[in-house]
């Protein structure tokens, strides 16, 4: 036996590249079949002046835009309880949503007991 060393590197398949970096690609990631995802567009204006308001009013703006892409409609049940994924708890989504209704991007219908409706609005 000599005293060979061996190149490990030139074992590996695919030489030094398999630890570079992947390269950026010009498209923007698209979701993977069967993975959800927010449906567009959403008006930048409606975007901006929910982002201008405070707590978590455009949390529950994405939520509702993902709801209403979800049902194909700018009428949406909206349960505030199941925000907790998007990092709203209830009270919280209960105050943004009062704001967002206030500042005429949604109306909102809500009867005791049941889940309030709400209407994503033009701005």
């Amino acid at each position: 036996m000599g005293n060979a060393l061996i190149d490990l590197k030139s074992l590996q398949p695919g030489g030094d590249d398999v630890l570079a970096p992947p390269k950026p690609k010009s498209k923007l990631p698209r979701h993977r079949p069967g993975e959800k995802f927010l449906k567009g567009p959403i008006p930048l204006r409606w975007l901006t002046l929910a982002a201008t308001l405070r707590g978590k009013a455009l949390h529950v703006g994405l939520a509702l835009w993902f709801r209403a892409g979800l049902e194909r409609s700018a009428i949406v049940p909206f349960n505030l309880g199941r925000l907790k994924h998007f990092g709203v708890e209830r009270s919280a989504a209960s105050r943004a949503l009062t704001m967002l209704a206030t500042r005429g991007l949604v109306s909102v219908q809500q009867r005791p007991g049941c889940v309030p409706v709400v209407t994503i609005l033009e701005v």
